[in-house]
């Protein structure tokens, strides 16, 4: 039997979902005037050159700037929530010397959501939003702890104590190093994970909401966007930007670099984004960042080959660097290892995802798209004759 030509009716579909409007937030946007991205209506350049993340955080939470008190509730709620709990990271043990640290983070963030709903349904875990915001506060708390311990243990190190005489992102820092911090490190440091902290409705954020929208409890619909994050195509580009920098060597090559990677149409990560068409506005402030360590560092080799690529690739292609260009670099220079930059990402980003999960179940309706069928049109099974 031939089988039916399957109807070329089809409705409009938009790869990606480029263009399609999914639901509104309130948590941030790109504003079109500006270029700027901004959360809760502040442009998030003037917030890292003036906020601690702790209070960023407490905006994308609550949708307003944190009063003093509030700001030192926060503080101390995060710091009474920084350790390493044994399991999880016995359950962190368990995985090879070698694996990927994203998947540390992401066995990690469920186990903690495990212990958080242990003995409770699926239903009786779902959250409220006070409840969501503790636990929200509690797992913003605890990544530092398993990002640093991530990266100790791939150097045979036991885990540093956190201390509570440090704000955030010193204290990030302090147990990833296990040494006193300084103040151009930690400046550069905190800037970073504010540019990090949330983008609207990219990859990993809807998938946070659509996990969300089952009325799964927040730690999986975290698990779900650390999981989405770990692509190449949404994260790991800070990653690759290292890499890239790696292979080219020093700035007098990237010429010839460039001519043979353009050739082979490679893909340059650091470059481009689906949202900006006039340049990252995240990127001054984060080059900022970048140039304060490269004088700390005294590393002028490293500014010299980043800019080469920069204005090689802008003059070829007219693309310009994302937020990752100049991140990649600068977690080089605090020392973190290239696979713990994604990681480090979703430090930032916990406090996004967080936010989001929050208005969705403010205003919940169960995600589910349609999908055009092109496959064959409906056809009988074959009979084997011979069995009759």
């Amino acid at each position: 039997m031939t089988p039916q030509t399957p109807s070329t009716d089809e409705p409009e579909v938009r790869k990606g979902l480029a263009g399609v409007v999914a639901d509104v937030t309130a948590i941030s946007k790109v504003d079109p005037e500006t270029n700027s991205l901004l959360y809760r209506g502040y442009p998030v350049q003037d917030l890292a050159d003036t906020q601690s993340f702790e209070a960023v955080a407490w905006l994308l939470w609550r949708g307003e700037l944190p009063t003093p008190e509030e700001l030192s509730v926060l503080r101390t709620t995060e710091r009474a929530h920084r350790a390493l709990p044994d399991d999880v990271r016995a359950a962190i043990d368990l995985l090879p010397d070698d694996a990927h640290p994203m998947d540390e983070v992401r066995t990690a963030v469920s186990v903690v959501g495990a212990r958080e709903v242990a003995g409770l349904s699926a239903l009786e875990s779902a959250d409220g939003p006070e409840q969501t915001l503790a636990r929200s506060v509690r797992l913003f708390a605890v990544l530092p702890a398993v990002v640093a311990y991530g990266q100790r243990r791939r150097h045979g190190l036991a885990p540093v104590p956190p201390r509570d005489d440090l704000d955030y992102a010193a204290n990030f820092l302090w147990m990833t190093f296990g040494s006193d911090p300084d103040p151009v490190v930690v400046d550069a440091f905190n800037r970073s994970m504010i540019l990090y902290a949330e983008h609207s409705f990219n990859a990993s954020t809807f998938t946070a909401r659509i996990i969300t929208s089952t009325l799964a409890d927040v730690h999986s619909a975290v698990v779900g966007a650390i999981a989405a994050l770990k692509g190449p195509l949404h994260g790991g580009a800070n990653e690759a930007v290292m890499d890239t920098l790696a292979e080219i060597g020093s700035a007098e090559k990237v010429g010839p670099w460039l001519d043979e990677a353009l050739a082979a149409k490679r893909k340059i990560m650091g470059f481009g984004h689906r949202v900006y068409y006039r340049g990252d506005s995240r990127v001054p402030t984060m080059k900022a960042a970048l140039d304060s360590l490269v004088a700390h560092y005294d590393r002028p080799e490293l500014a010299a080959l980043y800019e080469e690529l920069e204005s090689q690739f802008v003059d070829r292609k007219g693309i310009y660097p994302n937020l990752d260009y100049p991140s990649g670099p600068a977690y080089h220079l605090m020392g973190f290892d290239t696979p713990t930059f994604t990681p480090l990402f979703v430090a930032a980003r916990v406090t996004g995802w967080t936010a989001h999960v929050a208005e969705q179940q403010a205003a919940n309706s169960l995600i589910r798209p349609l999908s055009a069928y092109v496959g064959p049109a409906r056809r009988e099974v074959p009979r084997d004759e011979s069995s009759s």
